[in-house]
């Protein structure tokens, strides 16, 4: 699974080439390090490619597309039109600031896969949902849910979006500024096309089953039913590797942030202690030194995420909620 969305990336990285074939050395230099940014992202990519068929669940099955059509536009929209100037201001103006940023989508990541597995243990032992917003819905007609959950989903998107970003634009800081733009440019577009795209396929997959199960031919009907069936395991299992790549990714980001930082002990131990795990397995070092790797990158996640997470809903969103209402209050 990972794999295949790892080569989605390198499809980017393509994309990404081509649009500066008839540049000079340096600028292609460049290109590929936005190129290896997509692949730094991946969990990202996959938890956005994983979350976003949730919003259309319930909905009338000729209203899966159009919502998935408006999520990507929003999608895109949070790429070009804010997060990408926004990203050449701070290179221009702030460069110093990209590496903050990066670990603070880091912290939210780590934050967020905290949250699904507390999410789990929570059901394991019978505790359900308390907020509510089922009987908020309710109350809203058709056409008012689908705004409600296609602006929830382009919300969601752009903290992951400004993840992907960030990440893209620390691999080209020191390129000139119009290549800058054009990796960003070329990146999101990119991305966004690839991630919605397979959000599309998944969410017909299901139509898809149900048509190749009345063909006549056997092996055609079989395979639709297999589809059918098994549509809710994969979903379910896309939905595991978006939490686990959010905490992989998240504590990357925070462990290399430090290095950056000038912390670079824990990069180089954890480095040290995979490239030992690693030497023992020769014919798969690479791998078992990159499984390692994001192994304990996860785990330094999820501690972080059981650190913040309180912090966010005991203390910031509730200082958040209380300045709007001030802001709200007639003078």
């Amino acid at each position: 699974m990972s794999t295949g969305l790892l080569a989605l990336l390198d499809d980017v990285a393509a994309i990404a080439k081509i649009a500066a074939a008839s540049l000079d050395d340096a600028a292609t230099q460049a290109v590929k390090a936005g190129s290896k940014a997509a692949s730094k992202a991946a969990g990202i990519v996959i938890d956005d490619a994983a979350v976003t068929p949730r919003y259309v669940v319930g909905f009338a099955a000729d209203r899966e597309l159009p919502m998935i059509a408006k999520i990507a536009w929003g999608s895109l929209k949070n790429k070009l039109i804010i997060l990408l100037p926004g990203a050449l201001l701070l290179s221009l103006f702030a460069p110093w600031t990209i590496t903050p940023l990066l670990m603070l989508g880091g912290t939210y990541l780590s934050m967020e896969g905290f949250e699904k597995v507390h999410d789990i243990f929570q059901k394991q032992q019978g505790h359900g949902d308390d907020h509510g917003g089922e009987d908020e819905e309710s109350n809203l007609s058709p056409i008012e849910l689908e705004n409600e959950k296609v602006a929830s989903a382009v919300r969601t998107d752009f903290i992951l979006s400004a993840e992907i970003m960030a990440i893209t634009l620390s691999t080209v800081a020191t390129a000139p500024i119009w290549l800058q733009g054009g990796v960003l440019g070329v990146v999101g577009l990119g991305m966004t096309a690839l991630v919605y795209g397979a959000v599309a396929l998944i969410v017909k997959a299901d139509d898809a089953g149900v048509a190749m199960a009345r063909s006549k031919s056997g092996f055609i009907a079989s395979a639709g039913r297999g589809l059918v069936l098994g549509m809710p395991i994969f979903l379910k299992g896309l939905s595991w590797l978006g939490m686990v790549a959010m905490l992989w990714v998240g504590g990357g980001i925070l462990i290399h942030g430090l290095h950056e930082l000038g912390y670079g002990a824990p990069e180089e131990a954890i480095h040290h202690v995979a490239s030992m795990v690693g030497s023992a397995i020769p014919p798969l070092e690479g791998f078992v030194i990159w499984l390692v790797s994001a192994i304990i990158g996860a785990i330094f996640g999820l501690m972080v995420g059981a650190l913040v997470a309180p912090l966010a809903h005991h203390v910031l969103l509730p200082a958040i909620g209380h300045l709007q209402a001030m802001l709200k209050k007639p003078t």
